[in-house]
Parts: structure tokens; C-alpha cells; sequence
């Protein structure tokens, strides 16, 4: 069924648009095979979609479901192929303020947030992400905060690797107290915090709003560590971040968070909070 050629990632150099590279090198896979070229029809078959979706991707204008590219690497036997170019696209959905954490994250070992804001992107529901997409772009096309979404959740497959990264989140109270969409969005969104905190590899710790002053009260932080290379530290303000690199800063920023995962309340004492504000009337 699965045919053996490999596709050059080169071929498609010439456009800077990685969704239209990656609809290139699916028409090209498809009509290339050894054993003989095939239509979308049966591509569609192949991977258990439409032809319509098929013929969209390959002329850049459909958002890649986030389970198409690992199914195409394997229909195709392109040894992850498209699971890169899928990776390039969502890094370039992003600002580019952002594009290196977005990078980062589908191959770190470990991954720690802390946020007095929002959920933390990678714990966030498709509902819960459309109430801020939409209410930081008010003149966007439904269209294009569905984009938005779909690129935020499929931030999410980190979590479905064979070997999903430690993680490990602190939230502050405020943001599971803060309505984000009425009642049904926020119930939705305080029972996937409880789901995430189950997980074998992941930790999630709400910090009180009695905890006192800390080193982190200027924003939002995140700590990658990647498979090789040194730990970085991304931290983001409302339309602004960046990524902190220099050793000495890097090893002062996870030292404060630490600190403020001693001062945070246990994961279970956290799961009691979700649950008695996620059961409140």
C-alpha cells in the first residue's frame, strides 16, 4: 500500500510559504509513486478523508488537520517528511517573536509554564482559545480565528508522543477564576486543566492569590529544555516576547520558578480548587 519514495524536502525550497511547500510535496509524493501515480480520490481513500480536503491542501488553502501529516509520512513512507513540514507551518502561524518556542516544542524533554494571565496555550480547549482569539481580533473572519485555533490545539500532539515531554504548569488563581466564555466554556476548560493534571508526566499547581510578592509577577514564562543544546527561557508580555538565552539569566529565571512552585499549592490541593470552582453553580 505504502509506496517507498522519499520526497527531497528541497524540492519545494522555492516558496517561502510553508503551508503551499507542503502542498507541493503531497501532489508530488502522490503522482510520483513508483508503483503509479494516484488521484486524490484515492489518496483521500488511502488516509480516510475527502477528495476535497486532499485538493485543498495541495493548493494551500485548507488549515492541515493535525493527524494528516504523520498519516501521509506513513501512507508515503517519507520518514517524517511531512510531520517537519507540518511543524514549519505552525511555526510560522505564530509571530515571530514566537517562532523559536513553537519550533522547540515538539521536540523538548521538558516543558515548565507559568502564567497570571491565561491558561498556558498547550492546556487550552478549542472553545476557551476561540473567547481569546476573538477577543484579541475583533475584525478577524470566523475563518481566521478557526485557523488560529486549530494552529493553538495542534501545539497540543506534544502530549501524544511515545515519550510526551515533562511538564509541568503553574497557574495563577486569578486565571481559573477569570469567566473566559460564560460558565460552559470555563467548565470545559477547568476539567481539561484536571485531565492534564493526571498524566503521568505532568504536573499542574495553581498559585493562591495570597501567595505574596514573587520574582515573576511581570508576565509569563516559559522554560523549554531541549533534547541537545542549552535551556531556554521564553517570557511574553501582550504584544511583545522573547527568547532569553545567556546562562546567568536563564539559571536566575528557573530559579524564581522554583520558588514559585514551592509557594503554589500541591497538585492535589490545585485539583480540589479546579474541581470545587468547576462544580460551583
Amino acid at each position: 500500500m505504502a509506496g517507498q519514495h522519499e520526497v527531497d524536502e528541497g524540492d519545494n525550497g522555492g516558496t517561502s510559504d510553508p503551508r503551499r511547500a507542503f502542498g507541493e510535496a503531497l501532489r508530488d509524493a502522490r503522482e510520483l509513486r513508483p508503483e503509479g501515480r494516484w488521484t486524490q480520490a484515492r489518496l483521500a481513500r488511502e488516509v480516510r478523508t475527502s477528495s476535497s480536503t486532499i485538493s485543498r491542501i495541495e493548493s494551500g488553502t485548507l488549515p492541515i488537520p493535525a493527524n494528516l501529516p504523520a498519516t501521509f509520512d506513513q501512507v508515503f513512507a517519507t520518514d517524517g517528511k511531512f510531520k517537519r513540514l507540518y511543524e514549519r507551518i505552525q511555526a510560522g502561524g505564530f509571530p515571530a517573536h514566537s517562532r523559536k518556542r513553537i519550533a522547540m516544542e515538539p521536540h523538548a524533554l521538558a516543558i515548565a509554564e507559568w502564567t497570571q494571565t491565561v491558561v498556558p496555550g498547550l492546556l487550552q480547549t478549542g472553545a476557551y482559545a476561540h473567547q481569546l482569539f476573538r477577543a484579541g481580533s475583533p475584525r478577524a473572519s470566523e475563518r481566521e480565528i478557526a485557523t488560529m485555533v486549530a494552529a493553538r490545539i495542534a501545539r497540543q500532539d506534544v502530549f501524544k508522543r511515545s515519550s510526551p515531554p515533562d511538564f509541568s504548569a503553574v497557574i495563577c488563581e486569578s486565571v481559573i477564576r477569570r469567566m473566559v466564555g460564560g460558565p460552559d466554556v470555563m467548565r470545559e476548560q477547568l476539567a481539561a486543566l484536571l485531565s492534564h493534571g493526571s498524566r503521568p508526566t505532568s504536573v499542574v499547581q495553581v498559585l493562591p492569590l495570597n501567595a505574596g510578592c514573587h520574582g515573576l509577577m511581570d508576565g509569563t514564562m516559559s522554560i523549554l529544555t531541549p533534547q541537545e543544546g542549552a535551556i531556554i527561557v521564553y517570557t511574553e508580555g501582550i504584544r511583545s516576547g522573547g527568547v532569553i538565552e545567556e546562562p546567568s539569566a536563564v539559571r536566575e529565571l528557573a530559579r524564581s520558578y522554583d520558588v514559585l512552585t514551592a509557594s503554589a499549592l500541591s497538585p492535589d490541593a490545585s485539583a480540589q480548587l479546579i474541581l470545587k470552582l468547576m462544580e460551583a453553580p
